[in-house]
């Protein structure tokens, strides 16, 4: 499964990666706008996963290369609690005063119907998050 989307950010470069940081953090949200918090360890080999408080959570994976303001990689089973690896890739690209921002998804395994129906519309929302965030942080 393959995944690729690619958006333009009216931001600079720092902006729209701290976006993705926060949106990829605690200020996560589901579709309908429910919180779902994350957390995000931004250094190589530093865990992303969901808290649900007490010693509860999931994990979604590992970051696997982290290169501020460019590049962030992650791999692992994302939502997925069967055979399954993804590996996310996040790249930034200045464009004079603003960012292209282009996201890849590459999944492999026993990938359930739904997830796969699924996960472009949740990834679009996702990036436009990022991108409304670095947009309102730049103005």
């Amino acid at each position: 499964m393959e995944i690729q989307k690619a958006i333009d950010i009216a931001a600079p470069i720092v902006i729209a990666f701290e976006a993705m940081l926060d949106e990829l953090g605690p200020d996560a949200q589901m579709m309908d706008g429910t919180a779902m918090p994350f957390k995000l360890e931004a250094r190589p080999g530093g865990r992303w996963y969901r808290d649900l408080g007490n010693n509860s959570g999931h994990l979604w994976g590992h970051v696997q290369v982290i290169k501020p303001p460019t590049l962030l990689e992650i791999c692992g089973p994302l939502m997925m609690s069967y055979p399954a690896i993804n590996h996310l890739q996040y790249r930034f690209t200045a464009q004079g005063n603003g960012t292209r921002l282009t996201f890849v998804h590459r999944g492999l395994g026993l990938i359930a119907p739904q997830h796969r129906e699924g996960m472009p519309k949740g990834w679009e929302h996702w990036i436009d998050k990022i991108r409304q965030r670095a947009e309102r942080k730049a103005k």
